[in-house]
């Protein structure tokens, strides 16, 4: 679960880059896509490592994954919402 958790984590931030160089809103959207799944499965892990017992997920970290899942989701469909303009 440990190595679910560090790559997904670590994929946010790369599309999260990527997203930010994208060359067209449609690669800006598509990446920012790929950032709201990564983190979404980051929460994922985080919840069954918390639930398993394995460790303590700290709860500052666990609301913090999931206001950043918001943020991008929110950022996605304002993305979408300007793209249909």
């Amino acid at each position: 679960m440990g190595k679910q958790l560090l790559r997904s984590a670590t994929s946010v931030t790369a599309n999260y880059r990527a997203a930010c160089r994208a060359r067209s809103k449609a690669e800006f959207i598509a990446k920012l896509s790929i950032v709201v799944e990564e983190a979404d499965e980051t929460l994922l892990w985080l919840e069954m490592i918390n639930e398993s017992a394995i460790a303590k997920v700290d709860d500052s970290l666990m609301k913090e994954a999931k206001e950043l899942l918001f943020i991008m989701s929110a950022s996605r469909k304002s993305a979408k919402g300007r793209e249909n303009q």
